[in-house]
């Protein structure tokens, strides 16, 4: 049931940073563990965690923005707006993941709920990519 008018609602979700509490989660363990990268480059896509180094880019996405294949639904509500935002998102995110794999990037993505089921794994297979990527350029 909908308690917020609809410029309440649209005021909500302007105010919705495009850095989340869950990157920083994230990002504060992978520098304890010493890795050294930059947050939402100003690159294509603005990934949430990149080391042009060893070309490594890594995405944390949102189960709602990125309409994950497990969790993602569409609000029951003003279904004109929603369904075209979704799959403009969803089309977005397949043309930059294109873009890295074409140019030799190695690109990481993240579904949110990853990260709230299983933090430690999630961030060892985050770890684990970026230290792939760091052996392609020992070579």
């Amino acid at each position: 049931m909908e308690f917020n008018t609809s410029d309440q609602r649209s005021k909500i979700m302007k105010s919705i940073k495009s850095q989340s509490q869950l990157e920083n989660v994230v990002t504060k363990e992978l520098w304890k563990r010493g890795w050294r990268f930059r947050k939402n480059t100003k690159m294509f896509g603005k990934p949430d965690i990149s080391i042009k180094k060893y070309k490594v880019v890594i995405f944390i996405d949102s189960c709602f923005w990125h309409f994950c294949p497990i969790h993602g639904r569409y609000p029951k509500k003003n279904l004109e707006y929603w369904v075209p935002k979704l799959d403009k998102n969803i089309k977005r995110d397949k043309e930059v993941t294109d873009h890295y794999v074409e140019n030799g990037w190695n690109i990481l993505r993240i579904w949110e709920h990853e990260v709230k089921d299983d933090f430690h794994n999630t961030l060892n297979k985050i770890e684990n990519h970026i230290i792939e990527a760091k052996k392609l350029f020992k070579h």
